[in-house]
């Protein structure tokens, strides 16, 4: 997550019970956004610690999307961005105009 508006972004459009992972702050370390999506919609907003979080529960997660996650799912919504378009494409980010999965490769391939 970008953090700023697009987080802010997000929450608005949450459904009703959904959680949102904040995981990264890009785009700013403010919140311009109400109370609404959590009074109303009973939106949870989930801080993920990258950092400090022990290798234990690192592991766990690790096993776990492992053992869950679609990889089909993923590839369905996924694009791959080449390094060089990555300036002209930030501001998109920044205004919520990117969904789904962006994967830049940043080494050359090897061939």
């Amino acid at each position: 997550m970008a953090g700023s508006t697009v987080l802010a972004n997000l929450l608005s459009m949450t459904r009703y019970g959904g959680t949102v992972a904040a995981c990264g702050l890009a785009a700013g370390m403010d919140l311009p956004a109400s109370v609404a999506p959590f009074i109303l919609r009973g939106v949870t907003l989930a801080g993920v610690d990258s950092v400090m979080c022990p290798i234990a529960r690192r592991r766990e997660a690790w096993d776990l999307l492992a053992a869950e996650l679609d990889l089909d799912k993923l590839a369905a919504l996924s694009v791959e961005l080449p390094f060089g378009d990555v300036i002209d494409t930030a501001p998109k980010f920044l205004d919520g105009q990117i969904r789904g999965r962006v994967v830049v490769p940043v080494a050359p391939e090897l061939g």
